[in-house]
């Protein structure tokens, strides 16, 4: 019996952290689609490392994790920041050089396995983030086939399976439970 109950307990934890974490993330998908934006938390966002110019800092399909900074006055050589290139481009590289110009402060950057920097300038206006420090190595593969419209399909399927099936389970066991008590009531 403790057992049981044991398990039921381990089993609604579960179920109650399936529930807000799938909420959670139907809330930051919903704010992202409705501002036009990419999704976010607390000025925090997940971008995708599409190609080999940062290794060995994050290798291409690497999630690294970047923070919104407004005030680009307070980057120095050597961060890591994520801007804007040409309004639909977004790249992450290290800044190598902080060019004052006409009292404004330009950024040259420079991608890690890069021989030459970029050839064009960053203005404080382009640069969107700066990277936190924290990568997942090749999650961002996964997160490009879950954008995808077979991925899109698998993420809505396998969980409705895995819901049913638990459904199911929970309604078997609940059955079960019914008729041991019935019998026990019939015995006595």
């Amino acid at each position: 019996m403790w057992k049981k109950n044991k398990m039921n307990r381990i089993s609604r934890i579960i179920s109650t952290l399936l529930i807000v974490t799938l909420i959670g993330m139907t809330l930051l998908v919903i704010s992202a689609r409705v501002s036009g934006d990419e999704p976010q938390l607390f000025g925090y966002q997940f971008k995708t490392v599409l190609s080999g110019s940062m290794d060995p800092e994050f290798s291409t399909g690497s999630i690294i994790l970047v923070k919104r900074i407004n005030d680009t006055s307070t980057l120095i050589k050597g961060d890591v920041i994520t801007f804007n290139q040409d309004g639909n481009n977004f790249v992450t590289h290290r800044v190598v050089e902080a060019v004052k110009n006409d009292g404004l402060t330009l950024y040259r950057t420079k991608g890690d396995n890069n021989e030459n920097a970029d050839m064009n300038l960053v203005l404080p206006e382009n640069v969107v983030s700066k990277y936190t420090g924290f990568t997942v190595p090749f999650a961002g593969y996964l997160v490009n086939y879950a954008g995808s419209p077979i991925g899109v399909a698998i993420l809505l399927i396998v969980p409705g399976l895995l819901l049913l099936g638990y459904a199911i389970l929970t309604f078997r066991a609940t059955i079960k439970e019914i008729e041991s008590r019935t019998k026990s009531i019939n015995l006595q």
